[in-house]
């Protein structure tokens, strides 16, 4: 029995593990984007929307920080934040009206 106990706990924990190291609602993550500013990244923009971090985390991003080395003409070419971000399911990356939302100076 203390066995299974031990057995259960480990799964719950490597389950969990995950969405603890993603960005939660409520936070934010900041990513160097060179002249065009900082890259802010907002959980909670994103949870509103209906998003859950396994949505992304791991089939586009990986869970650690820094694993991706994340440039715009990927995104504009459909990678990374690209693959929603691309004038249908969400804001398009490539219109210059919508730098701003991502990129703070």
């Amino acid at each position: 029995m203390k066995f299974l106990k031990s057995i259960i706990s480990l799964a719950v924990i490597v389950l969990f593990a995950g969405s603890a190291m993603a960005v939660p609602s409520g936070k934010t993550v900041e990513f160097d984007g060179k002249g065009a500013g900082k890259v802010i990244f907002d959980g909670k923009v994103h949870a509103d929307k209906g998003l859950k971090c396994n949505d992304c985390h791991t089939k586009i991003f990986q869970m650690k920080k820094g694993t991706a080395k994340i440039k715009m003409a990927d995104i504009n070419a459909g990678k990374f934040c690209g693959e929603c971000h691309n004038g249908t399911k969400a804001f398009k990356t490539d219109d210059a009206a919508n730098c701003s939302k991502c990129h703070k100076k």
